[in-house]
């Protein structure tokens, strides 16, 4: 049995996008190209690997098997393709990176335009994940994640600031009605805007200060998607509704203009920053290894200079 590897690279789209229109808008080309690709595959194959209705498209029980397998086969195949450019005077072609949103909010900023620039023939791809997830299965080459969350088998080169602060605030209007606490525990009190994570859980707010620590189940009137929900509760603390924790660097504007302050500034925790993650038994595809290069030369850099 004879297969196209653009076939099957058609299916992997497809089922990933949960369907043909997004697939072509996400990857180029039209909607009934890859249905005929699709269609050709499965007839070689000879089963049914797509459940097709009006509002959806899902892999059957064949085809999310096929999908497992297909993910890291053709991140290899790509990466062989992209290892030929180690004999080209300039990097190119594609760079796909798994990040939370925090990263593409707080970490990339700085790096993706220079990075560009300096390797104009490097296409970056950037997906947005909150989940831990195997960034071979998922098509991408590296990822960017805390050190608590990443894999025995992965190298990890540090990228952004190398200290983070978890921070508390609030609209000077919120704590002129409600006072401010000036201990954690009198977060209880306080109305908390919080966020969950795609998991389902909610993290405690932590805090530090000397050798206590202290993790509060705070409560409030609002709960969020921790990612790409996190701006609704930062709107609604500026608006008065309650107190927002979140990440420093993601709330220093609003503390910079006043339209949020500090609440416990002398128990926000510190953390250690993130890292560049990617899997250490692959060959390395050009457009990476330029990126992994960059980032360290960035962290490098005196703090003047830095990217």
């Amino acid at each position: 049995m004879t297969l196209d590897l653009n076939d099957l690279d058609a299916f992997v789209k497809v089922a990933r996008a949960g369907g043909f229109r997004d697939a072509a808008r996400t990857h180029g080309g039209s909607a009934s190209a890859l249905s005929e690709a699709v269609r050709r595959l499965e007839n070689g194959m000879g089963m049914r690997l797509l459940n097709r209705t009006t509002r959806s498209v899902a892999p059957t029980e064949a085809g999310r098997g096929l999908l497992e397998r297909l993910g890291p086969a053709l991140a290899e195949v790509e990466s062989a393709v992209d290892a030929v450019n180690r004999y080209r005077d300039r990097p190119a072609g594609t760079l796909k990176l798994n990040v939370p949103l925090s990263a593409a909010r707080l970490v990339l900023p700085a790096l993706v335009s220079p990075f560009l620039a300096a390797y104009p023939d490097i296409r970056l791809e950037v997906m947005v994940d909150e989940n831990f997830v195997d960034v071979l299965a998922a098509g991408c080459d590296a990822g960017i994640r805390y050190d608590e969350r990443l894999e025995q088998d992965m190298i990890a080169i540090p990228i952004g600031p190398r200290t983070q602060r978890m921070a508390a605030a609030a609209s000077p209007a919120y704590l002129a009605a409600h006072g401010r606490p000036v201990h954690p525990r009198e977060l209880v009190g306080h109305a908390c805007l919080r966020g969950r994570f795609p998991s389902g859980s909610i993290p405690p707010w932590e805090f530090e200060r000397g050798e206590e620590s202290i993790a509060i189940e705070a409560v409030g009137p609002l709960l969020v998607g921790l990612g790409g929900a996190a701006d609704l509760a930062v709107d609604a603390a500026i608006a008065g509704t309650g107190i927002v924790y979140l990440f420093e660097d993601w709330l220093a504007p609003h503390l910079r203009r006043g339209a949020l302050e500090p609440v416990l500034e002398d128990w926000w925790p510190t953390f250690s920053g993130p890292f560049l993650y990617y899997p250490g038994r692959r060959l390395v595809p050009a457009p990476l290894k330029a990126f992994v290069e960059f980032v360290r030369s960035a962290s490098a850099a005196p703090a003047g200079n830095a990217v």
